[in-house]
């Protein structure tokens, strides 16, 4: 394993179990709502304070852009950490939530880790060097036809300015596809898309933090990500499509007609 990616998995485990101790008592946790449907807890804080100090113990002069606390230091190397991405979930005692971090070297994903303390599922990826889901090998799935396909994504829950376009994607999606899913934590989505779980992913309006990991976890998984034209920006703009090469393609077809200049570009 690399060294970065071994600091990061020792992060990410550190954050999981103070998670995990809190899961017990969610009764007492102070909560704090930042906006519509938008909720950071305590544990959210101390597991990103926990996470940032392993990461800049062990390499001082990096950059972190976190979640809760912004962005911090100047460098080529910047960590880019979810410290709870599923906070809703957790909250209300529903078991779909992750640590997500990733490492960006001069723009470039490097490094990748979400980290599932419920199921103790560690995913890693290096740039490279493939992606992995605890020792096992990952690759998206073979599915060719958007029919037979599972898909996963995420509602519109905090800004709905998007949500009609997102309605009529979503209506032809329904029609379209096998089966569509929405557990409501990004990372780990993208993360059983790499595992082939999924056979594709889309959404809007998602942040660096949540998709940073697992855009690299399904590109080493052989799989394609792109804004919902297929280009890059999707870490800037938020709006992301996903899925094994086939299937990503249909996915752009079908979603093509019903972009509005909001989901287009960055």
């Amino acid at each position: 394993m690399h060294p970065m990616l071994t600091i990061a998995v020792k992060a990410a485990r550190r954050a999981g179990n103070l998670i995990h101790r809190a899961a017990d008592n969610l009764d007492h946790l102070t909560v704090t709502k930042k906006s519509h449907s938008d909720y950071v807890s305590e544990v959210d804080r101390a597991a990103e304070q926990a996470i940032i100090k392993t990461l800049l113990d062990a390499f001082p002069t990096h950059a972190i852009l976190a979640e809760e606390s912004g962005a911090q230091g100047e460098s080529e190397y910047v960590w880019i950490i979810d410290p709870l991405d599923g906070t809703t979930n957790f909250l209300h005692g529903y078991q779909q939530y992750a640590v997500s971090i990733a490492l960006q070297h001069k723009g470039v994903l490097t490094q990748a880790v979400i980290y599932d303390p419920t199921k103790n599922d560690l995913f890693t990826a290096t740039r490279g060097r493939g992606a992995y889901l605890n020792d096992h090998r990952l690759r998206v799935s073979k599915r060719k036809e958007l029919a037979d396909c599972l898909i996963g994504t995420g509602f519109p829950y905090t800004k709905f300015e998007n949500l009609d376009a997102y309605m009529n994607i979503l209506r032809d999606m329904m029609q379209k596809t096998s089966g569509l899913r929405r557990p409501g934590s990004a990372s780990l989505d993208l993360a059983y898309t790499a595992a082939g779980r999924y056979d594709g992913f889309f959404e809007t309006g998602l942040k660096p933090w949540d998709i940073a990991a697992g855009c690299l976890l399904i590109t080493e998984a052989g799989g394609l990500v792109g804004d919902l034209q297929g280009n890059d920006g999707y870490l800037k703009s938020g709006h992301l499509c996903a899925g094994n090469p086939k299937v990503f393609a249909q996915m752009l077809q079908l979603i093509a007609p019903h972009l509005t200049p909001n989901l287009i570009g960055a």
